[in-house]
């Protein structure tokens, strides 16, 4: 039942993907990073060193992401500042998943979450997405 319920979710999240807007897209990465240091802190709890490092991973290859995907020339001093906030959150999260440090993972949790509400917060015009940056 469980690899069912996990393939189900990993088509939705697939369809629900290829009709994302770039905003929406963004919003789903942040829940994805979230999610996945819940469960990274969870194994820490529980001493599972091995899902600990599987999800620490993920989390920080979806802030990767996050920063990768930041347009430095349009975006000027907010790139600037979020992408020192990345990988800031980058090298928390590592010493996090090297120490099995919570406190570390929950200091991550409240940038993220910050950063989040300010995305959520953006309001979007549904009628012209051409206003994304490319």
């Amino acid at each position: 039942m469980r690899g069912s319920m996990q393939s189900y979710r990993k088509v939705f999240v697939e369809s629900d993907l290829s009709v994302a807007s770039p905003h929406r897209i963004i919003q789903m990465l942040f829940a994805g990073a979230l999610e996945r240091l819940a469960q990274a802190k969870c194994a820490i709890e529980q001493g599972d060193i091995a899902k600990r490092g599987l999800f620490m991973g993920k989390a920080i290859g979806i802030v990767s992401g996050l920063n990768g995907s930041l347009n430095m020339d349009a975006e000027g001093d907010v790139a600037n500042n979020l992408t020192r906030l990345y990988d800031f959150m980058i090298r928390k999260m590592s010493e996090a998943n090297i120490n099995n440090d919570t406190q570390a993972i929950d200091e991550v949790v409240v940038i993220l979450k910050t950063i989040k509400e300010g995305w959520d917060a953006i309001p979007i015009d549904k009628h012209n997405l051409s206003s994304y940056p490319e």
